[in-house]
């Protein structure tokens, strides 16, 4: 599938006008947002997150820079065209009551119905379409107030659906969630992104689940502009290792992924079934031990591939622990 460039931003300046100055929160931010990708944008609180997000859906004017959405300046749209280019889904709780899955899916219709909001065969038809398309079709008569967390940001994202845009922007789409809905609903914004070609760009704290599905990654930070780039490419050339730096918070390039580093007072050699050494290593480095196949120790562990660990000190006897509880109790953990 050949990719669109959707929206193309160059030496954007974002921040507040004010009465007599202007406030600054990024400058010189350049790059383009591809159909078919989805991308996150990541960068601690205060970094200017929300003010990039509502700025380039129209929402608070740029103070500097070009954006471009679908070949044309965005200051040349008029709301109601915008409204067919761009769909939002904010961070906000929905709090409507009174109101089927369905009667807010419609909502999503409103470019399209006229003054009075009535929907016709065809946008019901694509209202269903939307609601089946993120896997809530069954909820369609249940009322909004009765939904889960998950459920909710599913029916607002199938509204965005049915208003058919060409792109989502999405304000951290999974911040009143569990880690399990967190993972459903960035599954599912990657596929919508792939099979229906969709640019998606959301903001996110979900470091972790952002580097395992993102096809791109904006980094925010204080002064520091945007540095966008794949996860992999940001990976290889420092760039992640560097940007998010915080005692005790290690990046692994072999993974791409961040990981606690804690102070290690001790080291054992660890040998054995990988698996279990990977297990063991974790609980250990959790403890300040630092586990490893080369590590110059007199305190040896081997995991056995039938399960257990033994142990043994400066050559001698060694002893099972059938479990890492038991494991943990010799060491005096």
């Amino acid at each position: 599938m050949k990719h669109t460039d959707t929206i193309i931003v160059k030496n954007l300046v974002i921040g507040y006008p004010g009465k007599n100055s202007v406030k600054v929160v990024a400058e010189g931010i350049s790059d383009t947002l591809r159909s078919g990708y989805l991308t996150c944008l990541l960068g601690e609180n205060g970094a200017g997150k929300s003010t990039l997000l509502r700025t380039l859906a129209g929402f608070q004017p740029a103070i500097g820079g070009e954006i471009a959405i679908m070949g044309k300046p965005l200051g040349q749209y008029k709301e109601k065209e915008l409204a067919t280019v761009i769909g939002v889904v904010l961070t906000e709780r929905t709090n409507l009551q009174n109101m089927t899955v369905e009667e807010l899916v419609g909502m999503g219709r409103s470019p399209y119905t006229g003054f009075w909001g009535r929907l016709s065969a065809e946008d019901r038809e694509k209202v269903a379409g939307a609601m089946e398309l993120v896997g809530i079709g069954p909820l369609a008569r249940r009322m909004v107030q009765t939904l889960s967390d998950g459920e909710r940001q599913k029916v607002m994202i199938a509204k965005a659906l049915a208003q058919e845009t060409p792109v989502f922007f999405l304000d951290e789409p999974t911040a009143f969630l569990d880690y399990p809905s967190k993972v459903e609903i960035l599954h599912l914004l990657h596929r919508l992104a792939t099979e229906m070609d969709k640019t998606i760009f959301l903001s996110t704290h979900d470091l972790e689940l952002a580097l395992q599905m993102a096809d791109r990654l904006w980094l925010m930070a204080k002064g520091r502009g945007v540095v966008a780039g794949t996860p992999e490419d940001l990976a290889m050339d420092g760039t992640l290792e560097s940007f998010f730096t915080r005692k005790g918070v290690a990046f692994e390039r072999v993974t791409g992924l961040y990981r606690v580093e804690p102070e290690y007072r001790s080291k054992v050699r660890l040998t054995g079934d990988a698996t279990a050494c990977a297990m063991v290593a974790k609980a250990l480095r959790r403890n300040g031990i630092l586990a490893s196949g080369d590590a110059e120790s007199d305190v040896t562990i081997e995991a056995l591939p039938e399960g257990g660990y033994k142990t043994s000190k400066g050559g001698g006897n060694a002893t099972l622990a059938m479990t890492m509880s038991e494991l943990l109790e010799l060491l005096q953990l």
